[in-house]
């Protein structure tokens, strides 16, 4: 499976057996879970628990909306015997016929138009005819949902193609600043020794007072105290664990936001522990980087 975004969009139009004309349009966008919300016409009640059902059975996170928009043709209703009713008028009105002296045989529209012979050639005869004839056209916009719901799912995925590239561009963008941060941090030992050195020479005017011994463990405390190897190690960590989640192709969106969460808090606590001037702007360049993370993150299903 491809990676998969929330944003997406998708229309199925057709035709009903009985000349209906329909629409379904599907709108997707991000949402904390899934919600679905459909918009039927009138009379489609018995719908929407199996569009629902499928629905959720094809997606996990989304708001997702579905339109559905009917189009009936206004045209002049055809007509048709009704045999039953016609054999029946048609023997009533040859007996009265027959029982009158030089009566002219029954015109054709005499009969047609006499109550109940004619009706519309559209209408079911009987109930059972008009809930078949229902119950097919509901089977016949079910089916064109579940190929709406390809459709969405499908633009769902494009969507997410695109995600796909610009996460691996910004976790590529966050390596190579840790990289430049550890590189940083192997310095700092060195730069807190000169800066101390610097300092005690210029309390002491030059005199050299202080043991050796005495200075490289103040050193020592300075440099555990900004010790910034932990947090690097855990940024790498959570680096591979972002990347083995995008390779699944499963829905990751959840797992990824909470792993840039994690990403956070290791850059704040570099930040925090910087002894050096460079050391702090590769932090700022990681929250920024984590925080273009994380927006686009928010996008995945």
């Amino acid at each position: 499976m491809a990676l998969s975004s929330m944003t997406g969009f998708a229309r199925a139009a057709g035709t009903l057996p009985d000349g209906t004309g329909y629409v379904w349009e599907l709108r997707s966008v991000n949402g904390r879970g899934l919600d679905v919300r459909l918009r039927l016409p009138a009379g489609m009640d018995r719908l929407e628990a199996p569009l629902r059902e499928a629905t959720t059975a094809r997606f996990r996170r989304g708001n997702i909306s579905a339109t559905l928009t009917l189009k009936r043709e206004e045209r002049a209703p055809r007509l048709a015997p009704d045999p039953a009713a016609l054999e029946q008028a048609l023997a009533l009105v040859l007996s009265v016929a027959a029982r009158i002296p030089g009566c002219p045989p029954p015109r054709a529209e005499s009969v047609l138009a006499l109550p109940g012979v004619l009706r519309p050639a559209t209408a079911a005869a009987t109930p059972e005819q008009a809930e078949a004839e229902e119950a097919a056209q509901q089977a016949a916009l079910a089916a064109a949902y579940a190929g709406a719901l390809e459709s969405l799912a499908a633009s769902r995925q494009s969507e997410g193609e695109k995600l796909d590239a610009i996460l691996g561009a910004l976790l590529d963008e966050i390596a190579a600043l840790r990289a430049a941060a550890l590189a940083e941090a192997a310095r700092q030992p060195a730069a807190h020794r000169a800066r101390l050195t610097a300092a005690l020479a210029e309390l002491l005017e030059g005199e050299s007072r202080v043991p050796e011994e005495r200075l490289a463990a103040e050193v020592a405390l300075l440099a555990q105290k900004s010790d910034v190897r932990e947090e690097l190690d855990r940024l790498g960590a959570h680096l591979e664990a972002a990347r083995a989640l995008l390779a699944s192709g499963e829905a990751v969106g959840r797992r990824l936001e909470f792993l840039t969460q994690e990403f956070g808090r290791e850059a704040n606590t570099l930040g925090a522990k910087s002894a050096s001037l460079a050391l702090t702007r590769h932090s700022l360049d990681l929250k920024a980087a984590i925080e273009r993370l994380r927006e686009q993150a928010a996008n995945i299903e």
